[in-house]
């Protein structure tokens, strides 16, 4: 499964956001990696280099490589509704993002891990693939013999249900993916109408 797995904290420097999680490196250094980071002469970003940095801050923030992002825009675009907030929707319908945001991995990375190790049931059949995209109803569990795994139990012990298009019980560990969020309902600080304007050139 391919993934980035390159340097975290320069990513999260270069857009100046967590993208990864908390991030100390990020805390002490808010500000671009390299030797002209604190330099305050740069030349002001094209209208494409905006469009593309917002493409490459979802792609990081979502853990999606070029193609598949790519794939997911043209299924958005044929979808009903603004092309940008569909384009969003299908990434917090990902497994592994859901398996993140029911608080069953601490992070997206980690939530990709548990789902190719084979730890996650959906409608209770294993599902391995971290790109599979929920539909309204589904029912995303821990797999039996994984409920006492230490890392699963630490994160469900801390896990709270934050988010209403979601329904967890974390005794159970299992949750439900009630319905595709709200642009409001998503926390990711992402313009995706840049985007939209980057793929239509």
């Amino acid at each position: 499964m391919a993934r980035y797995i390159g340097p975290k904290s320069k990513i999260a420097r270069k857009f100046k956001e967590p993208i990864f999680g908390p991030d100390k490196a990020l805390e002490k250094k808010n500000y671009p990696p390299g030797q002209h980071g604190l330099s305050k002469k740069r030349g002001k970003q094209s209208e494409y280099a905006v469009q593309l940095t917002e493409k490459q801050k979802a792609k990081y923030t979502y853990g999606i490589l070029e193609r598949q992002f790519e794939r997911m825009f043209h299924i958005a675009k044929k979808t009903p509704g603004a092309t940008g907030i569909v384009l969003l929707q299908l990434c917090e319908s990902r497994l592994d993002n859901v398996v993140y945001r029911l608080g069953i991995a601490p992070t997206r990375s980690g939530a990709r891990q548990l789902v190719g190790h084979r730890h996650i049931t959906v409608n209770g059949e294993v599902v391995n693939i971290a790109s599979y995209i929920l539909k309204e109803g589904d029912v995303v569990s821990v797999r039996e013999k994984s409920k006492a795994h230490e890392a699963i139990v630490a994160s469900v012990s801390g896990a709270t249900n934050k988010y209403s298009w979601l329904d967890f019980d974390s005794k159970h560990m299992a949750g439900k993916f009630i319905t595709r969020p709200e642009r409001t309902q998503i926390p990711e600080n992402i313009k995706e109408q840049l985007i939209v304007e980057l793929y239509s050139k």
